[in-house]
């Protein structure tokens, strides 16, 4: 569950729902091809394996971190494609 003072919905329960199933396994269509698996390898290098230092700035950690939901989505969106 969402912190009650974080103004932004709970990143596990998105506010549109899980989408529509077809959706989901376009998705999973997508990033289960070879171009798709390369593709989320560079944003996952880009986002997630990537570390700033202590002097970031606010608005870039919150940049990168905004990054990072979007490419965990992805995945989830994905995943959920996968399974039957």
């Amino acid at each position: 569950m969402a912190d009650p003072g974080w103004p932004w919905p709970d990143p596990a329960a998105p506010a549109g729902g899980d989408g529509p199933p077809d959706l989901a396994r376009a998705a999973a269509r997508l990033l289960d091809s070879a171009d798709g698996r390369r593709l989320l390898a560079h944003l996952r290098r880009l986002t997630l394996e990537r570390a700033l230092g202590p002097e970031a700035p606010e608005p870039v950690l919150r940049h990168l971190e905004g990054q990072r939901a979007l490419v965990l989505s992805l995945e989830a969106l994905a995943a959920r494609g996968r399974s039957p």
